[in-house]
């Protein structure tokens, strides 16, 4: 019989590994203002969200696609990407990680950052 404590130490592990490969991602594209919001505890929806900006539409296509690929490349399944037809703000869900990645001016306007980090709980820029 598996302990709980393990499979959580290995869900962990993968959230962290997982966590690496979006943040190298994004750098590997020149993102902008890379931060990892924390919010294991706050939803259940995923445990960490990574904010990233990009210079263009076409920039942001360029993060989120990578994201995608690298997560792909590693084994990790893509749930979703949201907002590719729209310009602004692209949504990739890794159920672990959820990314958002949005141009400046969308970003300053919903200010995640702020919404999330209510419970401040070791959110750190990449």
């Amino acid at each position: 019989m598996t302990d709980r404590r393990d499979t959580d130490s290995y869900a962990d592990e993968q959230g962290d590994r997982l966590l690496e490969i979006v943040i190298a991602a994004l750098q590997d594209i020149k993102g902008v203002d890379i931060r990892v919001i924390d919010v294991r505890g706050l939803t259940s929806i995923t445990d960490r969200m990574v904010i990233a900006s990009g210079t263009s539409t076409r920039h942001i296509k360029a993060l989120a696609d990578n994201v995608v690929l690298e997560a792909k490349r590693h084994g990790f399944a893509a749930l979703g990407v949201e907002g590719e037809d729209t310009t602004g703000w692209i949504l990739v869900d890794l159920s672990d990680v959820v990314v958002h990645i949005m141009m400046p001016e969308t970003r300053e306007f919903y200010a995640l950052e702020k919404l999330w980090s209510v419970g401040e709980r070791d959110n750190v820029s990449a």
